[in-house]
């Protein structure tokens, strides 16, 4: 055995963060969310007018839609969507190419591996380097709009319970809140400004982002337009609910860490061991490799590290 391995793991980690250094070059700080200042107001600053930036955060947010019904896009454009990459589909698909060939090259260099089995894997690591970043991406900005949620949501009650209308409440939260809940609220409260049904707007916000303790907002707020009540006490037993699941699902990730770690390593754990040995010692595995049951008890090997990933995620995967 050799460390073959080992050199397209760390190839695939070197295209995967060359992923984000070409997004980062194209768009730079407006993009991250750690900004204090959401991307519609950097907009607004720049000189552009409330509307140019409206369609701008639209392309943005719909321009992802269009991939669905393509085999091989469809994940890409569904992560795409829930991250809100600026990247067009073709961007993203240029970059899939790029750090595709990136990886042959790298292949080319450091492998030994035949012309077709490179090309094959350039191409899965493009895609899977692609992939695996949006998805990151897309879990740490709905993660990130969950928690920014129930601040939201408590502005919202402030600004109601002084008089304002629900509109200018939900421009205050575009005010107020940076990435990602700043700029979506905010073209929320434009597209309100622009004749566009606020209800409308926020249901199809909901099912874009994909995050329940917004679909209760859509409904409550849709509920109490046609139906008349207090929102501010609406809202505001909400957000009570909201915080208390999201103290709930904290308390139950603190509880259940040590056993997702512990499952994690003891699957990690024989692979580590596998890549050392072949590091330190490469031709150790030489005298059984050619043996009739070398092959089918790797398989098993395998098949067992995998149903126990499996289970481990089952059982700690508590719903709340």
């Amino acid at each position: 055995m050799s460390i073959a391995p080992l050199i397209y793991a760390l190839i695939f980690v070197g295209v995967f963060f060359l992923v984000e250094g070409i997004y980062l070059a194209f768009f730079g700080k407006s993009v991250r969310l750690e900004s204090k200042v959401n991307r519609r107001l950097q907009l607004l600053q720049s000189g552009e007018t409330s509307q140019e930036v409206l369609e701008t955060l639209r392309k943005e947010r719909e321009q992802h839609q269009g991939g669905s019904g393509i085999p091989l896009l469809a994940p890409l454009s569904a992560k795409a969507a829930q991250a809100n990459i600026a990247f067009s589909p073709l961007a993203l698909i240029a970059v899939m190419i790029v750090v595709a060939l990136v990886a042959f090259l790298a292949l080319t260099l450091f492998t030994g591996t035949g012309l077709q089995l490179k090309i094959g894997i350039s191409i899965a690591m493009g895609y899977g380097a692609v992939y695996t970043w949006l998805r990151g991406k897309a879990k740490k900005r709905i993660s990130l709009f969950e928690e920014q949620l129930p601040d939201a949501v408590e502005l919202i009650v402030r600004s109601l319970r002084v008089g304002h209308p629900f509109s200018s409440a939900v421009n205050s939260v575009a005010s107020e809140m940076p990435d990602p809940l700043g700029s979506e609220f905010g073209m929320l409260a434009d597209e309100s400004a622009y004749g566009m049904d606020i209800n409308e707007s926020l249901e199809k916000m909901a099912d874009r982002i994909n995050v329940q303790d917004l679909r209760f907002l859509a409904v409550a707020v849709k509920i109490q337009s046609q139906s008349g009540g207090n929102l501010a006490e609406i809202l505001e037993g909400l957000s009570k609910v909201i915080r208390a699941r999201f103290k709930l699902f904290r308390r139950v990730r603190a509880i259940t860490a040590e056993a997702k770690w512990s499952g994690w390593f003891l699957s990690i754990f024989p692979l580590l061991c596998l890549v050392g040995i072949n590091v330190m010692q490469p031709g150790y595995y030489d005298d059984v490799q050619g043996t009739p049951v070398f092959v089918p008890a790797a398989i098993i090997v395998a098949i067992m590290l995998t149903i126990n990933v499996i289970f481990m995620k089952i059982m700690v995967n508590i719903k709340v």
